[in-house]
């Protein structure tokens, strides 16, 4: 079984992702909408299997997820952001090859929240880590790899944006343990996090492009989570810890491993 966490606060769209995720499944799952905090305008989907888990005070992004993952009983563990749509069949393609130490994404497509459409715009699929202006990690786009490579499906990359991903529970039990709190804050680096302790555990981040999902595109700010009065973003804290934490083994190690 797939257990899909949703952390969300306040945005209408997780009932369409919802509702995204429900119709496209073709095999047995569970979806776990984490309310950090709130209770929304319009109930959530009554679908047996949809888990609601209301959290009585905020706690932000990562201790959402944290939430999510502590009740999920499924073999293997899915994330999603509150605003996406998915493709038909995307549980069993993800789940289907996804070995025991591996994170799996999937091509990202840019979503029109208001019309539910994949926008005309090129997909995201390799994306390169780098540090950027000194400040965090971030994930690029690819796309001398994206050619590179377009007939290998399932293939080894080094980065993602953390809207969705897949892995074994086994993996995020024994390796994750959870999104560390301390440091980071509530809202940011979450994936470059879970990658670099999946690689020093000798595991992999993965692309699989034969499924794909769609994210809604930043122009479309209404619904964004960007932290609370409780639980601040420390957006520039979050990267500038990350590169104290990783920095000396993403240069030694990574860069020459990637060739970058």
């Amino acid at each position: 079984m797939l257990s899909v966490v949703i952390p969300a606060y306040k945005d209408p769209l997780v009932h369409k992702t919802i509702d995204s995720l429900l119709t496209n499944a073709e095999g047995e799952i569970e979806i776990i909408p984490v309310l950090d905090g709130y209770w929304p305008e319009t109930p959530i989907t009554n679908d047996e299997r949809v888990r609601v888990v209301h959290l009585g005070k905020n706690r932000g992004m990562r201790g959402a997820i944290n939430a999510g993952v502590d009740v999920a009983r499924g073999e293997f563990i899915m994330r999603s952001d509150q605003h996406c749509a998915f493709a038909k069949g995307y549980d069993r393609i993800l789940t289907a090859t996804c070995q025991p130490n591996w994170i799996v994404t999937a091509t990202r497509y840019f979503l029109d929240p208001i019309k539910w459409e994949i926008m005309d715009i090129p997909p995201v699929i390799y994306e390169k880590l780098v540090i950027q202006g000194n400040v965090k990690f971030s994930g690029r786009p690819w796309r001398e790899r994206d050619e590179e490579r377009k007939d290998i499906m399932i293939d080894e990359t080094m980065a993602m944006q953390g809207s969705m991903w897949v892995m074994p529970r086994k993996w995020w039990v024994e390796v994750i343990g959870e999104l560390q709190t301390e440091g980071y804050g509530q809202m940011y680096q979450d994936s470059h996090e879970m990658v670099f302790k999946t690689w020093q555990a000798g595991g992999k981040m993965m692309i699989n492009k034969n499924t794909w999902f769609a994210h809604k595109h930043r122009n479309f700010v209404a619904g964004r989570h960007e932290g609370t009065k409780e639980n601040p973003s420390l957006r520039n804290e979050s990267g500038l810890y990350a590169l104290s934490v990783w920095r000396d083994y993403y240069e030694k190690e990574i860069r020459p491993k990637w060739g970058i």
